[in-house]
């Protein structure tokens, strides 16, 4: 039954199914491309902090070895002496422990990036089941973590073997070397070691970290029927949809905001609704409609065209009838292009320089049928 259903998940995993399993921490993670990291972090450390780390475990040890007779037989004295050797070889060692717990953080987060939840630390009796026990270490998740340690652990065996084998001379010759220098150089070849040994290493996780990704990628894979019920659970919710049509609602309103200073006019009923026009003989066949609200949002819209300099004018049936017909972005129909032709050229009088003179144009009253544009009226 397992292996049908993994053969039906036959779709990527979507990006709630991700976050999901994120929130679980249920990452992709290399162990080898970590143990990696941190050996080649060891390695450089030794082999850059060898000399001054050399120096203080040679001091800290040469303290220790050097106690007086005195001390050791006073117990107020020797716990103070003791103390002071342990801090100078912790301070001696601490550099050396933050460069390698730095590089277990940088490590693991390289493919699977941080992530950190109680969830994965929480109690799970089934753990404890020993039937999944031996089903996890014969299964084929066990059996590529055997193949994994058996090569690690040849390839390491014959490179460090190889190398000890390379490097016999300098391993003999520190015991004829003075304590301080013997120190220095055994960290030195310390930090080579590791080096040559992490070499050997970068192959295997060049191996297991695209096969971690792929198994993580398999795992999260989902039936046709899991994605047309998640799809259902997210889309289909009430609140969901009331939350996007929020949003959607917020973006048009902000985007058609941003365009109303662009307008030659808002025609207003002139409290309840306002239709922002605009017209470009140049790219419009008739004026276009950029906005439109009522109640609150006709406030706003008369709010901003004044603070932009944009005409009011207060023509209720008009306003009425093209708050019902048009919408954001459509060109006002035919039926209407002498009553808005007539307001427009009101306008574009209004912009002129007067003459002298010459008298202020009166206002235009379009004429306007409603019941000759059916539809639901609005109120007057």
């Amino acid at each position: 039954m397992a292996e049908e259903a993994q053969q039906d998940r036959t779709e990527q995993a979507t990006p709630k199914r991700r976050e999901d399993a994120r929130k679980k921490g249920d990452v992709p993670r290399s162990r080898e491309l970590t143990m990696t990291g941190v050996m080649l972090s060891g390695a450089g450390a030794l082999l850059l902090m060898s000399g001054s780390m050399g120096g203080r475990l040679a001091d800290a040890f040469a303290s220790g070895f050097s106690i007086e007779r005195a001390v050791l037989l006073d117990d107020r004295y020797l716990a103070p002496a003791l103390a002071e050797i342990g801090s100078s070889m912790f301070l001696s060692l601490a550099p050396l422990a933050a460069v390698l717990l730095c590089a277990v953080f940088l490590s693991a987060a390289v493919i699977g990036g941080w992530s950190f939840s109680l969830k994965a630390a929480a109690f799970k009796a089934e753990r404890l089941n020993p039937l999944k026990g031996i089903k996890r270490v014969f299964g084929a998740n066990g059996l590529n973590e055997l193949v994994k340690a058996m090569a690690k652990f040849s390839l390491v065996a014959v490179i460090g073997v190889s190398w000890l084998w390379y490097s016999a001379d300098d391993l003999l010759s520190l015991g004829r070397e003075p304590v301080g220098q013997a120190i220095r150089d055994s960290l030195k070849l310390c930090g080579v070691s590791l080096l040559v040994v992490s070499l050997g290493l970068i192959v295997i996780a060049a191996f297991d970290v695209p096969f971690q990704l792929w198994q993580y990628e398999k795992k999260l894979r989902m039936t046709r029927q899991q994605v047309k019920d998640e799809f259902k659970e997210t889309e289909g919710r009430p609140e969901v949809k009331a939350r996007v049509r929020a949003m959607q609602q917020q973006i048009a309103t902000r985007r058609m905001m941003e365009e109303l200073p662009t307008a030659d006019v808002v025609i207003t009923n002139p409290t309840h609704s306002a239709v922002a026009l605009k017209y470009d003989d140049t790219s419009m066949g008739a004026p276009r409609v950029i906005a439109k609200g009522k109640d609150l949002l006709a406030k706003r819209i008369r709010e901003v065209a004044e603070e932009h300099g944009v005409p009011l004018f207060s023509a209720p049936p008009l306003a009425r009838v093209l708050f019902r017909v048009a919408e954001i972005g459509d060109e006002i129909p035919a039926r209407l292009y002498t009553a808005v032709a007539q307001i427009l050229a009101y306008i574009y009088q209004l912009n002129e320089t007067p003459r002298p003179g010459q008298r202020r144009p009166e206002p235009p009253v379009p004429e306007i049928d409603e019941d000759d544009f059916p539809g639901p009226r609005r109120s007057r």
